[in-house]
C-alpha cells in the first residue's frame, strides 16, 4: 500500500505535540516567520523535544537569512527546512553547507511554491531542493491562508517528481479527494484542523484516517 506522508504544521503547545503523538503523522511543522503561529526557538527546542522519534521536524522560513536558519536548525534539532518565499537557487546551496556545518547531519531541504498557474512552476527546474511543497497563491501571503489550487497542475508534476507535497486548504472534507487525485508524496495542513485558531484533536484525527482511506484505494 502506498504511504502518503502526513505533516501537521504550525504546532505550537504541549497538547499539539501530544496529539501528533497519539496519531503519528510523518512530520510536524513549527513555523518561524512572522505569523499567529509563530513560536521562538526555545519553545520549538522544547517541543522538538517531546515528539516520538519516529516523527520528524519541519522548520518554516520566510525570506530568513541563511546563517540565522542554520543556527535555529542547529539549536532546535529540526530534521527539514521548509523554505518559503521568495528565496533563489543560490539560496539553498549556501543553505545546505551552512547546514551541514552547523548540525553535522543530512537536513533535508524543502521549496514551497506558490501556485497560480503551470507556469508557476517552472522554477522548480532551478533548486537542488529534496522536495516542493505546493501552496496556493494568494495576494500579499506567503501560506497558510487556506485557499486550494488546481489539483490537476498537482497531478501533473506529482506523475514526474516523487516528492510533491500538497497543501493549500486542505481539511478532513476534502483530503481524501485531493490524495486520490493528486497521488502526492505527502499532505500538509494547518488551518484545515484548527477551531477558533488553535489545534483541534479531532480534526487531526480525521485528517489522518481520510489520508489512510485514500491511500488504501490507490
Amino acid at each position: 500500500m502506498i504511504m502518503t506522508k502526513v505533516k501537521i504544521c504550525g504546532l505550537r503547545r504541549k497538547e499539539d505535540i501530544d496529539c501528533v503523538n497519539l496519531y503519528k503523522p510523518q512530520f510536524a511543522g513549527f513555523v518561524f516567520a512572522e505569523s499567529r503561529r509563530k513560536v521562538s526557538k526555545e519553545t520549538a527546542r522544547m517541543l522538538i523535544k517531546e515528539l516520538l522519534p519516529q516523527i520528524k521536524s519541519v522548520g518554516i522560513f520566510v525570506n530568513e537569512n541563511e546563517n540565522v536558519v542554520a543556527e535555529i536548525a542547529e539549536y532546535t534539532g529540526l530534521d527539514c527546512v521548509q523554505i518559503h518565499g521568495d528565496e533563489t537557487p543560490e539560496y539553498v546551496e549556501r543553505l545546505k553547507g551552512l547546514l551541514g556545518k552547523a548540525t553535522k547531519k543530512n537536513i533535508e531541504i524543502w521549496k514551497a511554491i506558490r501556485v497560480k498557474n503551470k507556469e508557476s512552476l517552472k522554477i522548480m527546474s532551478d533548486f537542488d531542493a529534496d522536495a516542493f511543497l505546493l501552496d496556493a497563491y494568494v495576494e500579499g501571503s506567503y501560506g497558510g491562508a487556506g485557499a486550494v489550487f488546481d489539483w490537476q497542475i498537482a497531478r501533473d508534476i506529482a506523475s514526474r517528481h516523487d516528492r510533491i507535497i500538497l497543501a493549500g486548504g486542505l481539511n478532513p472534507e476534502n483530503v481524501k479527494a485531493a490524495v486520490a487525485r493528486v497521488k502526492p508524496y505527502g499532505v500538509d495542513v494547518s488551518s484545515g484542523v484548527e477551531t477558533d485558531g488553535f489545534k483541534d484533536v479531532g480534526k487531526i484525527r480525521d485528517f489522518i484516517n481520510r489520508v489512510r482511506e485514500a491511500d488504501e484505494m490507490l
